[in-house]
């Protein structure tokens, strides 16, 4: 018989109170009774080697633990780190846009600040100088056409080219030719 399953008949033995009418405890334990260390109170849990939590098994579990604690917080502060680098990117780049939105407001208050964009802005409000007339067009004044003088589609001063009818024809239809 194994050595466990004496173990826990003899503690059960020595735990258990006799019956009327039975033999003693140190009756029924027999010679090996004397030999193995008694608990009272119940049965000895150490004999069970399957169901009893050693000391190397508590341990195993405790470290498992522990390195998944240390796990878990190395990833966190990981993921923090990580968090904070593209923060400061973010703020690099915001940085950086900030930047070029300072200098072109530097630029424009140099601008405004000159004496001509001054003299203009004041002709938009209709104070210009003594001599000058100053005029508005109507609020439903129709586009200029686009032949116009002084429009964008001719210049002042170029050479316009003037072709035929015939020429315009025959280059809308077989393309412009040389």
């Amino acid at each position: 018989m194994p050595r466990w399953i004496q173990r826990f008949l003899v503690n059960a033995a020595f735990t258990a109170e006799p019956e009327p009418g039975q033999a003693s405890v140190e009756s029924r334990a027999g010679a090996d009774a004397t030999e193995l260390r008694i608990r009272p109170g119940g049965p000895d849990l150490a004999a069970f080697p399957v169901l009893g939590i050693t000391r190397r098994r508590m341990a195993f579990v405790v470290g498992a633990i522990v390195a998944a604690w240390v796990i878990i917080v190395f990833a966190r502060q990981v993921s923090e780190a990580a968090a904070a680098t593209s923060r400061a990117a973010a703020a690099v780049e915001r940085n950086a846009d900030l930047r070029l939105s300072v200098v072109a407001l530097e630029r424009e208050l140099q601008l405004i600040q000159r004496q001509e964009y001054i003299v203009q802005q004041a002709r938009g409000y209709g104070l210009g100088g003594p001599d000058e007339i100053p005029f508005m067009l109507a609020a439903d004044a129709p586009p200029l056409a686009a032949d116009a003088p002084g429009s964008a589609s001719v210049r002042v001063g170029a050479d316009l080219e003037r072709r035929s009818p015939l020429e315009t024809w025959l280059a809308l239809l077989f393309g412009a030719g040389g």
